[in-house]
Formats: structure tokens, C-alpha cells, sequence
């Protein structure tokens, strides 16, 4: 029986799949299963996986139902004691579940290990690096501040725990992973293993693009805690808020340049500094460049503003630091 279970959600994942279950094939930690989850793909996922040969890959089909029950579908499915998500267009460097599973091993109270996540583009080319914070024991109350787990494809979880919280929520995607950590948080230690493991794709149809749709669902994710733990102070909450609202203004920049999106990163950015107008004096240069990117797209054309940003973004890389 293996010890660790590695659960891949796919969805029409044929440009990506192969690449994903291969980073898990080629972990130096090699006591694993792959359970892959077929979400009524309707391309030739199917095709592609059937061509990878190893013992340890078992793949079952079920009608689409999004990642929340094809997670839950593959925890069912599993027989590790430890429990890996991986999504369908996501890596995994090779050490990953090695250093996880060391980290777990020398902290036995702690549920959940996690890493750094870096983020590529489609062809898997590095673009930027993720927040990189480390934090363990009780990350309670920093973990309600910043998501700085990131993604879903980042965790071991100790599945007893998984058990104890219950199932991720079909009900909030793109945000259920947020509220599945938290409530695991809010009963389990967490230990962080101090460098960047996880490779996190961005592409324009993931499941994270739709800015509307992030916002309701966190927010809700933050209420639900709030309600939860009524211990948690007025500056968490604010905190909180304003560092959500700025992760939305980062993802509307993300997209090429327009109007829309920046309409879309002003009322964000607004909303921010509204809960926490600190983060001005403290981030001073960031916030100048997300004010001048908004501006920017706001009243330009898109090619040209994209070209003058991308000429101002040059220009403060090659200033020397003071």
C-alpha cells in the first residue's frame, strides 16, 4: 500500500496532463499512487494518459462536476495516509513530495506540509515568483490574512485530518481551496518547507480567470472564517480584505492591457486601500506602479499602453536599488 496518494483533477487536459503526471513520475520520493480524476473531459485526456505506463497511475471517469468533487471522488479512491492534489496543468519539481514528506516526518503534531509555489506560462517557462512565505505551527490567523498556500496543488495533508474537516466545498470554486485550509488550519499545526516546489500555470482559461467569480466566492471564504472565529480582530479583518482586493488588482493587471481590466483593477485597488490605506506607506514604489498601470490602461489605447508599460517595467528593473 502506498503512503502517499497523489489526487489529479483533469478537465480537458490534454495540452497539459502528460507533462503533469510525469513530474509526478519523476519525484525522487517514490512510495505513491496516481489517482486521476476524469471530470467528463471531452477532448482526448483519455488518449494521452492511456499511453503512460507505470503501475502506480489508475485513472477513473465520472460526469463533470468541477474540481471540488473530483478531489473528493479521488480521496475516496485513495489508500495513502497522506494525501497530494495536483492540478491537471500544474508541476511539481522532483524533490517535492520527498522534502513534504521529511518535513511531516520530523513534525508529527503537523497535518499539512506545504512549499513555495513560482509561477510559468503555458509552455512552462518561469514568469515570476509566487509570495514565498514561510510560516508553521499555528498559521491560523496568517493564513486568513494572505492565501499564501496559493494554489491547490500545493499541500501533503495527513489524511485523517482531511477526514476530521470534511470535504472541499463544491459549492465555492474558484475558493475552496482557501476555505479547505483554513479549516484545516483552525485545527491542525502546519509546517513549511522553504523553497519553490510547485509550478503554478497561468493561462487565460483557468479556473482562477474569472475575477467576478473569485471575488464573490472569497469573500464568502472570509465571512464564513470571520463568523467562525469571532476572536479575530477588526485589523485582521481589514487586513485581510485589503490583501484580497489587491491580489485581485495583481490578477486584472495580469491580463493584456484594457480598459476593462483596469475599470476592473481601479475598483479593486480602491477597495484595498479603503481597508487598508498602510499599505501606501509601506509598499510605496508597488503601489505607484499598480496606480500607473491602472492609468495607463485607463486612457490609452491598449497597444500603446501595454507598450509604455512594458517600457516603464524596463526601466525600474535596470534602476539600481538603493
Amino acid at each position: 500500500m502506498a503512503i502517499v496518494s497523489v489526487i489529479i483533477p483533469v478537465y480537458n487536459g490534454a495540452k497539459t496532463v502528460r507533462a503533469t503526471i510525469e513530474s509526478v513520475l519523476a519525484q525522487t520520493f517514490t512510495d505513491f499512487e496516481v489517482i486521476v480524476i476524469n471530470d467528463g473531459s471531452q477532448d482526448n485526456t483519455l488518449t494521452i494518459i492511456a499511453k503512460i505506463s507505470d503501475s502506480r497511475l489508475r485513472v477513473f471517469s465520472y460526469e463533470n462536476a468541477g474540481v471540488a468533487a473530483s478531489r473528493n471522488r479521488g480521496v475516496a479512491q485513495a489508500a495513502g495516509e497522506l494525501i497530494a492534489f495536483l492540478d491537471a496543468d500544474d508541476l511539481w519539481t522532483p524533490d517535492k513530495l520527498e522534502a513534504q514528506f521529511q518535513a511531516l516526518q520530523e513534525n508529527p503534531q503537523a497535518a499539512v506540509a506545504y512549499s513555495w509555489t513560482d509561477y510559468v506560462d503555458e509552455q512552462g517557462q518561469f514568469l515570476y515568483p509566487g509570495s514565498h512565505i514561510s510560516v508553521s505551527g499555528n498559521v491560523y490567523r496568517h493564513l486568513l490574512i494572505k492565501n499564501f498556500i496559493e494554489n491547490g496543488s500545493n499541500p501533503l495533508i495527513r489524511r485523517s485530518a482531511l477526514v476530521t474537516v470534511g470535504e472541499f466545498d463544491p459549492s465555492l470554486p474558484p475558493a475552496e481551496d482557501w476555505d479547505m485550509w483554513l479549516r484545516l488550519a483552525a485545527r491542525y499545526p502546519f509546517v513549511a518547507v522553504s523553497r519553490p516546489q510547485v509550478l503554478y500555470r497561468l493561462s487565460a482559461d483557468s479556473g482562477s480567470a474569472n475575477l467576478d467569480r473569485m471575488e464573490g466566492q472569497a469573500l464568502r471564504v472570509l465571512r464564513q472564517a470571520f463568523a467562525q472565529m469571532p476572536e479575530v480582530t477588526e485589523t485582521v479583518k481589514r487586513q485581510s480584505l485589503s490583501n484580497l482586493y489587491l491580489y485581485l488588482t495583481f490578477k486584472a493587471l495580469e491580463d493584456a492591457a484594457s480598459r476593462q481590466n483596469s475599470h476592473t483593477a481601479a475598483r479593486c485597488f480602491w477597495n484595498a486601500l479603503r481597508y487598508d490605506p498602510s499599505v501606501l506607506q509601506h509598499r510605496t514604489r508597488l503601489m505607484a506602479i499598480v496606480g500607473f498601470k491602472i492609468a495607463a490602461s485607463s486612457l490609452l489605447p491598449p497597444q500603446i499602453a501595454q507598450t509604455l508599460i512594458k517600457t516603464a517595467k524596463n526601466k525600474a528593473a535596470a534602476k539600481p536599488q538603493p
